[in-house]
């Protein structure tokens, strides 16, 4: 693979990551989402992550109890996620009803 190209697939990975994070980043603004945390698979949550993290895609296991997803407005509960941050770090249990 020449390096131009390895360059132009970096740099679309970047721009796709940012769009992506400025979308989520309205749609949070707009009070449309709450914080579900404990159902973020690893490096794929949205942000508070814990020590030794920076935010969004930091999170270092599934199911980290203070890493947190944008989710709609209570379906967290029901997805098996929390709306406070905890310890541990166990597979979210849905919840039926």
């Amino acid at each position: 693979m020449s390096n131009a190209l390895k360059l132009s697939l970096a740099a679309s990975a970047v721009l796709a990551m940012a769009a992506g994070a400025m979308s989520t980043n309205a749609v949070a603004a707009e009070g449309k989402t709450e914080k579900c945390y404990g159902i973020a698979l690893k490096g794929k949550n949205d942000c508070a992550a814990g020590p030794g993290t920076s935010c969004a895609g930091t999170s270092t296991t599934d199911y980290q109890g203070n890493a947190w997803k944008h989710v709609k407005p209570g379906t967290c509960v029901k997805a098996g996620g929390t709306l406070t941050a905890h310890a541990g770090n166990a597979k979210p249990v849905p919840k039926k009803g």
